[in-house]
């Protein structure tokens, strides 16, 4: 087994400026270790992970990672800078920079000693020694955790063991009674599962033992994970779930108060999230284990009302409103596409056929038609109460859920509509996190979320929606609906642009939410201008990845392998609107996939509220435009969508240098570059 790090893998002297260059510059000791085979490709991988989240630390560290098809073992370069480099840390940039590599299919033996490595940057004698080295071979061995690299921390960390032995089997004084201490356990894991999972786990055992709380960590690895003892979680006063991919067996932590955050926050703020959990125990809050699976098919665990430190009104108000979104999209999701096909079965007249339940003959198409209008009905029909009971959930918890749905069914009977449930979910939340601050005796806390609040918050959230807010939000409501309904020409043409710039802006990302989420929440209401709007941002949605596909295929010199076998399937991703499907092209190089995408689908979503296109269907891409009013203009709105972002992606990546070495410096394509490149190691 070939050693993580060596001496040809450190650079003491990084000169790079830019987490590109900082990236590039360790990728190619790599390279030249034989360690990585397509450079360019494994770069886009890395930005690809990037552009997940930030891999800076608070500390002056950087951790780019990824696992690639490209790397042929586990590798590890280190490289130090003199003027830091900018990886998105909170605190500024790092000096310190870890490009970690591993091959798709890691053994477990080499990334358990990554997990070990991430776990040492937590220990601060460990960076400083790192940063006064002068000699790459000693860094390279501090790194590997060599013996006589580590004797020092070694013995350190022996004396510290013997004296929790000590203290562990110390008997007690006669007449002392013993004491528990505040026991929890915790989840991490992270999209990649080599990094930020164990810099969790040894952030928030470091915090416990200051505390004086026990904290034990299931980390959730890219090489499996170790089951906590069933004993050692029943024993548990409370949980932290610190996660970016869904937890594994979630169900065995139900039942217990539970506080539920990205990695990040398990990282940079466990003392925070410790003090929190033993607050939710006290009160006697108990959370659900069974969270589920985020909008765009991921996790997207929900955090709690504190945020991050120093993060903005608007940043938690897009939170908030994001949970309520994830949730609310399957309704819409499966709803519309029902109703979408009554339509197509029956027509719109079917809208109006007798229920079901009275009269449903089985060899008729209309009594089918008709089933499958009300089915749709139906589950529209939760789409306020959903979005605003998950707004609630976003802010204050599970405690929230109970004030959310009644505030969001009370806003569908008020006719208060989307607006509504936006306000409902958030006078809910802010009313059970006031309710959450007031300080009962003991001997209520058990029963506060699971009667009190609910009782007490509902009560007030029905108030306020039924007598003071209500009415007048129902009137705003009505001047929106009245508003798209009434709205041709420049009017209809600018709030296409507008929508379709913002599809392609993040390709799925919180502004792209934001636009989707403003179509749907306008199905739930009748009239033609919510139905123009959804078919402008569909449309737009499709237009990136397709461009991609069209440009790879048009001027594939221009496009690296990887990327060239990206834009293949792309075809099929643009076709079914999963605007996703151009990420891997923006992450490797943004400034100009991102501006040419966001022209184009600008075109498309203009082009598609000229033409008066309409979508009662939520998803689906080219399989609904039968659906569609107006298909053969709504077709040429995404194929000039799609041409100008492919033209101008051309144009601008056909004056780039190609990047990765002299020949690509000197204008060779990368296409030319792979053919002239050696061929990768053998796995």
């Amino acid at each position: 087994m070939a050693e993580l790090i060596t001496s040809e893998l450190v650079d003491l002297a990084l000169p790079a400026d830019t987490k590109e260059a900082a990236v590039r510059a360790l990728a190619e000791r790599m390279a030249a270790a034989g360690r990585v085979g397509d450079l360019d490709a494994f770069l886009a991988d890395v930005a690809a992970r990037e552009s997940q989240m930030p891999t800076g630390l608070e500390g002056g560290i950087g951790i780019p990672h990824c696992r690639s098809e490209h790397v042929s073992e586990p590798t590890l370069a280190f490289g130090r800078s003199a003027a830091g480099v900018d990886f998105g840390a909170p605190d500024g940039p790092a000096d310190l920079v870890f490009l970690i590599a591993a091959p798709a299919g890691g053994d477990r033996d080499h990334l358990a000693i990554l997990s070990q490595l991430a776990r040492r940057l937590m220990d601060p004698a460990f960076t400083e020694a790192l940063r006064a080295q002068h000699d790459p071979a000693a860094a390279a061995a501090l790194i590997r955790g060599d013996a006589q690299a580590t004797a020092e921390d070694t013995t350190a960390n022996d004396t510290t063991a013997e004296d929790a032995a000590a203290e562990d089997t110390a008997e007690p004084a006669v007449g002392d009674e013993p004491s528990r201490p505040f026991r929890v356990v915790a989840v991490t894991s992270c999209p990649t599962g080599i990094a930020h999972t164990y810099l969790a786990a040894e952030s928030l055992e470091r915090a416990g033992r200051e505390a004086g709380v026990e904290v034990v960590v299931e980390t959730q690895g890219s090489g499996g994970f170790s089951r906590l003892d069933p004993a050692v979680i029943a024993a548990a006063d409370g949980v932290i779930f610190a996660h970016d991919v869904e937890v594994r067996e979630r169900a065995r932590f139900a039942g217990k108060p539970t506080v539920d955050v990205g990695v990040k926050a398990g990282i940079n703020r466990p003392a925070e999230l410790i003090a929190r959990v033993t607050s939710m125990a006290e009160r006697g809050e108990v959370s659900p284990a069974a969270g589920g699976a985020g909008a765009a098919g991921g996790a997207e665990p929900v955090d709690e009302a504190a945020g991050a430190p120093g993060e903005g009104f608007g940043a938690r108000l897009r939170r908030y409103l994001m949970s309520g979104v994830s949730y609310m999209v399957p309704f819409v999701a499966a709803g519309g596409l029902l109703i979408a096909l009554s339509f197509a079965i029956g027509g719109h007249e079917i809208a109006d056929a007798p229920s079901v339940a009275e009269h449903f003959v089985w060899t008729e198409g209309d009594s089918w038609a008709a089933l499958f209008n009300q089915i749709g009905g139906a589950a529209f029909g939760f789409l306020v109460p959903v979005l605003a009971g998950y707004i609630a959930f976003g802010m204050a918890d599970r405690p929230g859920l109970v004030p959310g749905f009644v505030g969001g069914a009370i806003a569908v009977t008020i006719e208060a509509g989307f607006l509504g449930g936006l306000v409902a979910g958030l006078l809910s939340g802010a009313v059970v996190m006031a309710i959450q601050r007031v300080g009962v005796p003991p001997a209520l806390r058990g029963i506060m979320p699971v009667l009190v609040i609910p009782l007490i918050g509902s009560a007030v959230v029905g108030f306020l929606m039924f007598v003071v807010v209500g009415e007048p939000l129902a009137a705003l409501q009505g001047e929106l609906t009245d508003w798209l309904d009434g709205l041709s020409g420049s009017n209809a043409v600018l709030l296409g642009l507008v929508l379709g710039a913002m599809m392609c802006f993040d390709l799925g990302g919180p502004l792209n939410k934001v636009a989707y989420a403003f179509a749907v929440g306008g199905l739930a209401e009748a009239g033609d201008g919510n139905l123009k709007v959804m078919a402008a941002v569909m449309a737009a949605g499709m237009v990136p990845p397709l461009a991609m596909a069209l440009a790879t295929t048009v001027r594939g010199g221009l496009f690296t392998r990887t990327e060239r076998e990206n834009g293949k399937a792309a075809w099929v991703l643009g076709a079914s609107f999963i605007t996703e499907g151009a990420i891997p092209f923006a992450a490797a190089d943004p400034l100009r996939v991102i501006p040419s995408a966001m022209a184009g689908g600008a075109l498309t979503g203009a082009l598609s509220m000229g033409f008066d296109a309409t979508l009662r269907a939520p998803h689906g891409g080219i399989f609904v435009v039968p659906l569609i009013g107006s298909p053969l203009l709504y077709l040429v709105a995404i194929a000039a969508g799609t041409v100008l972002s492919t033209g101008l992606v051309i144009l601008l990546k056909s004056g780039r240098a190609a990047p990765g070495s002299a020949r690509g410096a000197a204008g060779e394509s990368p296409a030319a570059a792979e053919r002239a490149a050696p061929p990768a190691p053998a796995r």
